[in-house]
């Protein structure tokens, strides 16, 4: 795989990532360069390490997974986007919370975000790819975009405010049927 083949790939590996980036540059009411780089860097470990992952297993237990990758993705997906909707309906109780990085909702994010990567590492594992080149280029992409996601979130969300958050919302709850439907169809 050229270098060229491995950045489109990256970028399209980090798609999903940034949808989510942005949905998380609309929670903060001010831009939290803190949480900014932590998101980032979530989303660039995880889906570097995904593919690590996959490469590392092979095909042992690809059926496995692949059977039920979509399933994960969707309902974790479902559960922060259905967490940001509620919050926007209810903006009483969101309102008067600072932002604050929440760990527990970024490794959520971060593990459906990624989970469709391990397929991309058995791949690369048959093809005889040079894995650690790949998964730093995976990451840092990843990384990038993410970044830049959170900071066109915030500035998106500071303008709109709560309609925001419930496209931001929507748009979790989609990429998770996107991903389910994708890989029943």
């Amino acid at each position: 795989m050229g270098v060229a083949e491995l950045l489109l790939l990256s970028v399209g590996l980090a798609m999903d990532t940034f949808s989510a980036s942005i949905c998380e540059g609309i929670r903060m009411k001010k831009i939290n360069r803190a949480g900014a780089v932590l998101t980032a860097l979530f989303f660039g470990i995880f889906q570097a390490g995904m593919p690590l992952f996959g490469y590392f297993l092979g095909g042992h237990f690809a059926d496995i997974t692949a059977r039920y990758d979509h399933w994960i993705a969707f309902i974790l997906l479902g559960i922060i986007g259905g967490k940001m909707l509620w919050e926007a309906f209810h903006p009483e109780i969101s309102d008067n919370k600072e932002y604050s990085f929440s760990l527990k909702d970024i490794l959520i994010l971060s593990v459906a975000t990624s989970i469709d990567a391990m397929a991309v590492g058995i791949i690369f594992s048959a093809k005889k790819t040079n894995i650690l080149f790949s998964v730093t280029a995976i990451g840092v992409v990843t990384f990038v975009l993410s970044f830049a996601g959170v900071v066109i979130g915030n500035r998106f969300g500071g303008k709109y405010g709560n309609k925001a958050e419930i496209v931001g919302g929507l748009v979790l709850i989609f990429i998770g049927t996107k991903l389910l439907f994708q890989d029943i169809f």
